[in-house]
């Protein structure tokens, strides 16, 4: 049963919530179009974002959506916040910033956070006002350990296959950051044109439990799919933490 269906429908109120929290008896389609055209709008930014870093590491974990009477909160999960912070930096004149250690050092970097929620709010907000009817406020918040999280992983194995790197050798580093991340255990599975074979095959590797059928066992799962030069490969992730 767990390899049939999608292992985070499947632990809805056991181990998982929903992405979007809010209850609508008559306008349920317009209330979930208004969600997808957040969802595009988020997107859409994060590819401005790519223009100006060099890394093609998104970051974007979760995007979570809290509708209230006359108030939209989206509340975005990002790993990797640095990336985004160097995009200010290229935008903007560099400063000289003199090196601070302890919890200066902490301190200056959850200023840098702050003005970089300030930055997005004020990208995204007017671009989304178009798309929603009622106030909206967002939020970014940051991601201690990235590589616990199943998207990350499948973005850094979608790098790797682009540059043609032998699939073992991905999967094997792919499992070592997530250890380092104190993972109960990970099971990764690719399925494509592998190598550039004409036939399509799948590769799969596995490292500690993945229990996919106890509900109680919290199970991250992400599915990628990612273009190559011989087409589409498919990426799937399990992550027990």
């Amino acid at each position: 049963m767990g390899s049939k269906i999608n292992p985070l429908g499947f632990r809805l109120g056991f181990t998982q919530n929903h992405c979007s929290l809010w209850f609508e008896e008559r306008d349920y389609f317009e209330d979930l179009r208004e969600d997808e055209r957040i969802y595009n709008c988020i997107e859409n930014y994060v590819q401005h974002v790519k223009r100006y870093i060099k890394s093609s590491h998104v970051g974007i974990t979760r995007i979570e959506i809290l509708k209230e009477t006359e108030l939209i909160t989206v509340n975005i999960y990002i790993a990797f916040v640095d990336l985004f912070i160097e995009k200010q930096g290229q935008e903007k004149k560099k400063e000289k910033v003199i090196k601070k250690r302890g919890q200066e050092k902490k301190k200056e970097k959850e200023e840098e956070i702050k003005k970089l929620r300030k930055e997005v709010q004020s990208m995204l907000v007017p671009n989304m006002l178009d798309c929603v009817n009622k106030k909206l406020l967002i939020y970014l918040e940051k991601v201690e350990n990235p590589y616990r999280e199943p998207l990350i992983i499948a973005e850094y194995i979608a790098i790797q296959l682009k540059e043609r790197i032998e699939i073992r050798k991905i999967m094997k580093k792919a499992i070592e950051l997530a250890e380092k991340a104190d993972v109960e255990g990970i099971k990764i599975k690719i399925k494509g044109r592998l190598n550039g074979i004409e036939r399509a095959r799948k590769e799969s590797a596995i490292q500690g439990r993945v229990p996919l059928q106890t509900l109680r066992a919290k199970i991250d799962y992400c599915y990628y799919a990612v273009q190559t030069v011989y087409g589409v490969l498919g990426i799937k992730i399990w992550i027990f933490v």
